[in-house]
């Protein structure tokens, strides 16, 4: 399967000045919004809500913390209001990988188009 990149700015709920704009994988076995705790700063003052401990793709544990509300604007989808995870991130090749998880594609009303390889609206809510 290939990569589905997506461009998406992130601001604060509360603080529309404190914002982040970048490329952000559509990986829909995450359930967050996840951020590099690096860019947590970038973002102003957020309410955290929870600390968890999440797996990650290598199999790794870490703790994470859970923070909102955050504006997420993914191009050709409704704004939502979301919460974000950040987390201790390697760069690779000097670059983080922000991950759009399950949860904010839902809200968005955004699924995955697998053979296109691109994101696609959704035309109803499932409340089944």
């Amino acid at each position: 399967m290939g990569r589905i990149v997506v461009e998406v700015q992130i601001e604060n709920g509360t603080d529309s000045t404190c914002r982040i704009h970048c490329d952000a994988l559509v990986d829909t076995g995450a359930a967050y919004l996840t951020l590099p705790k690096a860019w947590q700063a970038r973002l102003g003052q957020l309410i955290k809500l929870d600390t968890v401990e999440v797996e990650t793709a290598t199999q790794t544990v870490v703790s994470g913390d859970i923070y909102g509300p955050v504006l997420l604007r993914m191009e050709h989808f409704r704004p939502v209001l979301t919460e974000v995870l950040f987390i201790e991130m390697e760069p690779a090749d000097g670059q983080y990988e922000p991950l759009i998880g399950y949860i904010p594609l839902e809200q968005a009303q955004a699924a995955v188009d697998l053979l296109g390889h691109r994101l696609v609206k959704i035309s109803r809510v499932d409340l089944k």
